[in-house]
């Protein structure tokens, strides 16, 4: 199999990182490079699981609580935080 060239800029600090790692498993960044390439073509995709940051539960259940609060014609609105901090003060 014919051999080719591939350069790819990352940060120094996770190439190090990469290094070290790879070397306590044996390996070189080239072989580790090649291993996971190898992998996305057997598996047709990325080997791992990739996702974007999602909410925890608490934020999820806040953000609902506030979208219920925004409709309820029953909850006190205010029109500036001067104003809603005149109301926690008294």
């Amino acid at each position: 199999m014919a051999k080719t060239s591939m350069n790819i800029r990352m940060d120094s600090e996770i190439k190090q990182q990469a290094k070290k790692l790879f070397a306590e498993f044996g390996l070189d960044m080239t072989t580790a490079v090649n291993m996971f390439l190898r992998q996305s073509i057997r598996e047709h995709r990325i080997p791992f699981e990739i996702k974007l940051e999602t909410s925890n539960i608490e934020t999820l259940a806040a953000i609902e609580e506030g979208e219920r609060l925004l409709k309820d014609p029953e909850t006190k609105k205010f029109t500036s935080v001067e104003e809603l901090f005149e109301e926690l003060n008294n």
